[in-house]
C-alpha cells in the first residue's frame, strides 16, 4: 500500500478514505492521531492492527464538538459543561459512560465507557467535519515506541500499512493529552493520564476536588485510558533518567565505562556533553514545555540504528505541573530507572 502525504486541500480526499473504512493519521497539538472510522469496527480492528496495539486497550474518540458526543451519551457530570467550554478544543480527553450499544465495542474495549476528544488543530477539525463521522486517534506509531510528533514519525513507523497522513509540521505541546474520568456524576473528577491540562488547573478553575488515579492495572483487567497498563514511548535504546546533580557522575560513568551515550537535555546541560558524548539532541530551552514538546523526537532521533548507542540519559524536571506529564512519559520510556551513581 502507497501512503500518501495529504496538504490542506486533500482534506475532501482524505476525508473520504475515512468515511469509506481506510486509514488516515492526522495531526493534534498533542501527537498525531491514527483515524479511522470509530462507526466502523472492521476499520478499527485495521488500527489495532497497523500499530500492533493490544485489542484491550481503549481508543480516543475524536469529535469536531461536543453536539457530536451526545449522540452516545446521555448521562453526563454536573461539572462537564463547564469543563467542556473551558478546555474544548484542547488537549483534555473525557471519559463518559455511553449508551449502550451506541459505540462498537471494538473502539471501547468492551467497557460501558469511552473517552471523547475535541483537538485543538484547525485541519483535523476539518478532517472530522467533512468526514462527518467521529474518528478514532491513538497515536499514530507501532505501539510502545515512542509517539509521533510530527508526520515524518508517522511515516518512519507505518509507512505502507495506511492510506495517508494529514500534515500539520510538528505538534506544539509533544505529549498526549489529559484524560479526565467523568463516568460516575456522583464521583469527583479523576485523572488516569497526566498532560498539559494539570491537576492544579482544573481543581483551581472547577474550585472542587480533582483526583489522580495513578496505578498500572492488572494484566486481567481492562484500563479505562491508554497509558495505564502497557509499556509506552520506548525505543530499543536502554534510557535512563539523570537528575540534575547527577550529571558530572553521569559523563564520568559514561567514559569509564566507555559507553556509546547520547544525551537529551536542555542547552546548558547539552554544550557541557556536546564534545564527550556520542550524540546530543538539545532541547530548544531549558524548560519542561521545551522537553515535553521535544522529547519523543529526541528519543526516536537518538535511537537510530546507524548511532549504535548503548544508552540515553534524558534530563528530569521537577515532577510538577507539566513536569508531571513529562516525568510519567520518561519514566515509562525508561523503565523507571534513574543514573546511579556506581552503576555498572
Amino acid at each position: 500500500m502507497e501512503t500518501i502525504l495529504y496538504e490542506a486541500e486533500q482534506i475532501p480526499v482524505a476525508a473520504k478514505v475515512i468515511k469509506d473504512g481506510g486509514l488516515v493519521a492526522f495531526p493534534t497539538e498533542t501527537v498525531y492521531g491514527l483515524g479511522a472510522n470509530a462507526l466502523l469496527p472492521e476499520a478499527v480492528k485495521e488500527v489495532y492492527a497497523a500499530k500492533g496495539r493490544p485489542s484491550d486497550n481503549p481508543l480516543i474518540v475524536h469529535v469536531a464538538g461536543f453536539e457530536q458526543v451526545k449522540e452516545y451519551v446521555d448521562n453526563f457530570h454536573p461539572l462537564t459543561e463547564k469543563i467542556v467550554a473551558k478546555y474544548w478544543p484542547g488537549p483534555l480527553t473525557l471519559i463518559f459512560s455511553i449508551k449502550k450499544g451506541s459505540l462498537p465495542e471494538v473502539v471501547t474495549g468492551g467497557l460501558s465507557t469511552a473517552a471523547f476528544r475535541m483537538p485543538d488543530q484547525e485541519l483535523t477539525l476539518r478532517l472530522i467535519k467533512t468526514a462527518g463521522v467521529p474518528l478514532v486517534g491513538p497515536s499514530a506509531n507501532t505501539s510502545g515506541k515512542p509517539s509521533p510528533t510530527s508526520a515524518e514519525h508517522v511515516y518512519h513507523d507505518l509507512a505502507g500499512k495506511i492510506a495517508g497522513i494529514l500534515d500539520g509540521g510538528a505538534t506544539k505541546i509533544g505529549v498526549e493529552s489529559t484524560v479526565l474520568d467523568l463516568s460516575d456524576p456522583s464521583q469527583p473528577p479523576m485523572i488516569l493520564r497526566p498532560g498539559a491540562v494539570t491537576q492544579e488547573d482544573l481543581a483551581s478553575f472547577l474550585e472542587s476536588p480533582v483526583l489522580v488515579d495513578g496505578h498500572l492495572v492488572s494484566a486481567s483487567e481492562t484500563p479505562k485510558a491508554p497509558g495505564m497498563k502497557y509499556k509506552h514511548y520506548a525505543p530499543d535504546t536502554e534510557v535512563l533518567m539523570v537528575r540534575e546533580k547527577d550529571w558530572p557522575a553521569a559523563l564520568e560513568w559514561v567514559q569509564k565505562q566507555h559507553k556509546k551515550a547520547g544525551v537529551i537535555a536542555g542547552p546548558e546541560i547539552a554544550e557541557k556533553m556536546r564534545y564527550q558524548t556520542a550524540a546530543v539532541f538539545m532541547l530548544p530551552e531549558d524548560t519542561v514545555a521545551a522537553g515535553a514538546r521535544s522529547l519523543f523526537a529526541g528519543l526516536r532521533a537518538l535511537d537510530n540504528p546507524q548511532l549504535a548507542l548503548e544508552v540515553i540519559l534524558v534530563e528530569t524536571f521537577d515532577n510538577q505541573g507539566l513536569g508531571v506529564a513529562y516525568m510519567n512519559r520518561l519514566s515509562k520510556a525508561s523503565g523507571g530507572r534513574f543514573f546511579e551513581a556506581g552503576m555498572k
